[in-house]
């Protein structure tokens, strides 16, 4: 396996298609999966020219199972490092799906956005997932409480339950899936660290983002699901959107979080248009119809 190590000495897997003088693309994935979560996307960037990279977050997929370190200050720092053991220092595009939108925001302010030329939130939690007074359309701490309740009651069945809301199983709108893809998600949450799944869970239901968002000055593309059960589009997407200068929104209509399944090949065509430039020119909301 290739392996960096950080600063804090975890271990951490990552993976590197495509030519190795493409322009870097760093996918990070989302709770609670690995880097393998972006393979279509990445086969279809690395035949494109783009040298793609992707790396399991610490506590997940074959990354070590670290006791401290699961909050975002670390997470970004972990990100810092995976930039620097690869050399992918300059014109660097970050795309981050669901907790990993967290990763892009918090990097961009504590490193200052080092490298990266441009950004892609998808379903991303970069807003603040918390329902409190000024963030009335988050998710109350009550269903955080139940989410722990589960997991630390009974683990394995928690995550039956969950992933049929991730990929829309109860969405009648939204696009299906195969029983085999929910199989790869369960199969791959069973290889993290219940301890680090736990403390993620806390850091993306309790960071508030929109501070990190002032910090987001490059080129942006958010793209959401209208119908995410998982991370509610108003208290996310569209924050990202309103927030960050001149941000392209594009909503995947009556879709579920995991829009990297059950819209991949839509998915991989915003991001090839995004990343050749078509996608910066348009700013805010739009509300596009998945093609026939």
């Amino acid at each position: 396996m290739t392996i960096i190590q950080t600063r804090d000495g975890t271990n951490i897997y990552f993976k590197e298609w495509g030519p190795g003088d493409g322009r870097p693309v760093v996918l990070i994935h989302g709770w609670p999966l690995s880097a393998d979560s972006w393979d279509p996307q990445m086969i279809a960037l690395a035949d494109a020219g783009y040298r793609t990279i992707a790396y399991d977050r610490r506590g997940f997929g074959r990354s070590d199972q670290p006791s401290q370190g699961n909050e975002y200050d670390t997470y970004s720092d972990d990100l810092a490092d995976v930039l620097k053991a690869t050399g992918a220092d300059e014109d660097v595009a970050l795309v981050g799906f669901s907790m990993g939108g967290g990763e892009i925001a918090r990097y961009m302010s504590r490193h200052g956005g080092k490298g990266v030329s441009s950004a892609v939130f998808v379903s991303s939690v970069a807003g603040y997932m918390l329902k409190t007074p000024d963030n009335p359309d988050g998710v109350p701490q009550e269903t955080f409480d139940e989410m722990t309740k589960g997991m630390k009651s009974d683990f394995r069945k928690f995550f039956t339950g969950f992933f049929k809301d991730f990929y829309g199983r109860t969405i009648k709108s939204a696009s299906p899936v195969s029983d085999e893809q929910l199989d790869w998600a369960w199969q791959t949450t069973m290889h993290a660290g219940l301890r680090n799944i736990l403390q993620a869970a806390e850091a993306f239901a309790t960071t508030d983002f929109r501070p990190d968002l002032d910090h987001v000055k490059v080129p942006t593309l958010v793209i959401h699901g209208t119908a995410d059960k998982t991370v509610p589009i108003e208290a996310t997407g569209h924050v990202v959107a309103d927030k960050v200068p001149g941000a392209t929104l594009i909503e995947y209509e009556g879709e579920p979080h995991a829009v990297f399944a059950t819209q991949q090949d839509r998915l991989t065509r915003d991001l090839l248009d995004f990343l050749a430039g078509e996608g910066a020119g348009r700013t805010k909301s739009e509300n596009l119809e998945a093609p026939s």
